[in-house]
């Protein structure tokens, strides 16, 4: 299925983390390059924006810097989309909202797809254009992909968000179990992030004033999704998609 006209064409791709609960697997590399079914998260990831329309991935790089961007330099010799851009973060790695704003100059004014490297899925048509579709930048400032608490591996077991009927995301009060999680992929407008402070912060206190505003939306396609947190994680997220082959 090709990709919606008004989908994006950049993504801000985040792999500046330093994979901590993946030890002793990123104890030489970055979480970016821990490989599940001989391909690395990152690859994976970059492959399914490819398939979506995005032409430009900028990748943040902090632990292993050279060593990832080494891989992605190898990559680009056989897989010319996306264009790969480097967000230097070598001095301090600045987490989800800090490496965005960072990333600003390079990004540009249109809407972005945003990304993790650890989510892995099993999808039948385009989890990415299903979200796609569902953007819309007059009644949006953000469209998050989610799926089934339940149905998903390696999540939070008591969900992050509801979803209204017209598509209105709200956050879980404490103590509440959310129907649904965030799977690690949305689109924004980057100007969401301009006003948060120097250094690193999150993205998350920004959706939750955004909410209180109904400018977060998502989605929900059909599929499975995996968060491929440690290494238990891995060897199960491996066995599910062999599984799929």
């Amino acid at each position: 299925m090709s990709a919606p006209p008004h989908a994006p064409k950049i993504a801000m791709v985040l792999a500046a983390g330093l994979g901590t609960r993946m030890r002793p697997l990123t104890d030489d590399r970055p979480k970016a390059l821990v490989e599940v079914g001989g391909k690395a998260l990152i690859d994976h990831m970059l492959d399914r924006l490819a398939a979506a329309g995005v032409e430009t991935a900028v990748v943040n790089v902090h632990y292993f810097a050279d060593r990832l961007e080494a891989h992605l330099l190898r990559r680009a010799e056989t897989h010319p989309l996306p264009h790969i851009v480097i967000s230097d973060e070598r001095p301090q790695a600045l987490e989800t909202g800090g490496g965005v704003k960072h990333a600003l100059p390079l990004l540009g004014d249109d809407p972005i797809w945003v990304a993790n490297i650890d989510s892995v899925w099993i999808e039948d048509a385009s989890a990415l254009a299903a979200v796609a579709r569902a953007w819309a930048p007059a009644t949006m400032d953000v469209c998050l992909m989610l799926a089934s608490t339940p149905g998903s591996l390696g999540f939070h077991d008591s969900g992050d968000v509801f979803l209204a009927e017209d598509g209105v995301v709200r956050f879980k009060a404490a103590g509440e179990i959310a129907p649904l999680v965030y799977v690690g992929v949305h689109i924004c407008k980057p100007q969401v992030v301009a006003d948060g402070p120097d250094g690193p912060f999150s993205l998350t206190p920004i959706w939750k004033a955004l909410a209180m505003e109904g400018r977060v939306h998502g989605v929900a396609p059909e599929g499975v999704w995996m968060h491929v947190g440690d290494p238990d994680a891995r060897d199960i997220a491996e066995a599910r998609l062999a599984g799929s082959a």
